[in-house]
């Protein structure tokens, strides 16, 4: 072979995205899973539990569209 070096095509903001998306993806699930644990053990908190989680839902979906929006705002 004569040295054929390996080339990515495509938009490398999309896959900078699709891995900017696993983390909100994964703390969401883990906020939402802890979250039903906590009102299953403590269910006459479940107000400050449900407000709690719903912040944190906030947080980390915001993290997702800050990453959508510089995959965006870097295109090459």
């Amino acid at each position: 072979m004569s040295g054929v070096l390996a080339e990515v095509t495509g938009n490398l903001g999309s896959i900078g995205y699709g891995l900017a998306a696993i983390g909100p993806g994964i703390g969401i699930g883990i906020i939402y899973g802890q979250g039903v644990q906590a009102i299953a053990r403590q269910p006459e908190a479940y107000g400050l539990i449900r407000q709690n989680m719903i912040l944190g839902f906030v947080f980390a979906e915001a993290l997702a569209l800050i990453g959508i929006a510089l995959a965006f705002a870097f295109r090459a």
